[in-house]
């Protein structure tokens, strides 16, 4: 058995291989009306392209839990029980093809309300379907956003009873797995960096004040989420600066907090806090952060950025390096990516009976 077809169990549930599909915003909801936030025909037909191709767990993209912790107007939510209904349409095709369905929780913090990639992602006001965003302090991520207000600590505690009531909804949509967004310089993101959080009072500071709001989403989460169910964290594993930010030692140190709060795996991420940083991306180059954690912690992780190829992917984990890959750009190349790959490595997939003709 290759490790890229090698069923992974967690908790109690098992999914059955380790090519994963990273949250990707499709920014394709409805931005005004009663269908605010939910699913849509172009949702349903680009995940379960991606289950039918044979991929063992989804990642839902980054899913709001208020309407103010959208990044954009355009993004999908899951704060009412329209959203919930219109999920239940994907996450019931993704099971019936054998893929995990699971969905990631976010706010968007300093960096909500922003216009689609494709035209320009700029800020929008009012009369592009805009709102005032909110942060853990009022610094602007660039100079292109308006500094957000500052939350107050009642204002925390709200946010943090978003996302526990976000989770419950989760669960009767039928996802399997929750994430928390914990990266790319979005609400917790800021919580948990210097760069982003100046506040001085319990939720600012020390290490352990910076932690402390994402901990209590997690444990908010934990506690109404199924014990027999799995919960993912993901992380920005560096802000890329040279002083001043979130670092990798930070972040060996929090995933160990984070599994003793409930977290099963990590998905380790990096960047998106800090505007005009230089990046030195190439193949696998957030790899090594996964790989740290994993070897310093007994925590699960699992890795993402610019993974491409089989043999690459396959020995990211014969290495020890992560527990399952997470695919981006490559799945949206290539729906089918994990039944290619299976059929490179003699690895055994679910082929659908419509498309045995291809095996």
């Amino acid at each position: 058995m290759t490790a890229l077809f090698e069923p992974c169990t967690l908790r109690d549930l098992t999914i059955p291989n380790r090519v994963w599909m990273p949250p990707m915003c499709q920014y394709s909801a409805a931005p005004e009306g009663p269908e605010t936030g939910a699913p849509t025909d172009w949702h349903f037909a680009h995940y379960a392209a991606r289950a039918t191709g044979g991929t063992g767990l989804i990642i839902v993209e980054a899913t709001a839990v208020s309407p103010e912790g959208r990044i954009s107007p355009y993004d999908l939510g899951i704060w009412n029980d329209t959203q919930v209904t219109a999920f239940r349409r994907i996450t019931r095709f993704l099971t019936s093809q054998g893929t995990v369905p699971a969905v990631q929780l976010a706010h968007a913090g300093r960096k909500a309300s922003t216009d689609r990639p494709w035209k320009g992602g700029a800020p929008v006001g009012p009369d592009a379907y805009g709102w005032d965003s909110v942060a853990p302090s009022p610094v602007a991520f660039d100079d292109r956003h308006p500094a957000p207000a500052e939350l107050t600590v009642d204002q925390i505690k709200d946010v943090i009873g978003q996302f526990a009531a976000a989770a419950r909804r989760a669960l009767e949509a039928g996802f399997e797995i929750a994430e928390i967004h914990g990266a790319h310089g979005y609400l917790i993101n800021e919580f948990l960096s210097p760069h982003s959080n100046h506040r001085t009072d319990t939720y600012g500071g020390s290490y352990e004040n910076r932690t402390r709001f994402a901990l209590e989403v997690v444990d908010a989460v934990r506690a109404v989420w199924p014990q027999d169910k799995p919960l993912f964290f993901r992380v920005s594993a560096t802000d890329w600066l040279d002083e001043g930010g979130w670092t990798p030692d930070d972040t060996v140190r929090f995933a160990t907090d984070l599994q003793a709060h409930g977290v099963d795996l990590l998905d380790v991420s990096t960047g998106g806090n800090a505007s005009g940083v230089r990046i030195p991306t190439g193949p696998g180059y957030q790899v090594p952060f996964a790989a740290r954690v994993k070897k310093e912690t007994t925590l699960p992780v699992a890795a993402v950025g610019l993974i491409t190829e089989v043999e690459q992917a396959e020995k990211i984990l014969a290495n020890g390096e992560a527990d399952a890959v997470l695919l981006g750009r490559e799945l949206l190349r290539n729906p089918s990516w994990a039944r290619l790959a299976a059929r490179e490595l003699g690895g055994e997939v679910r082929v659908p009976d419509q498309y045995h003709r291809s095996v």
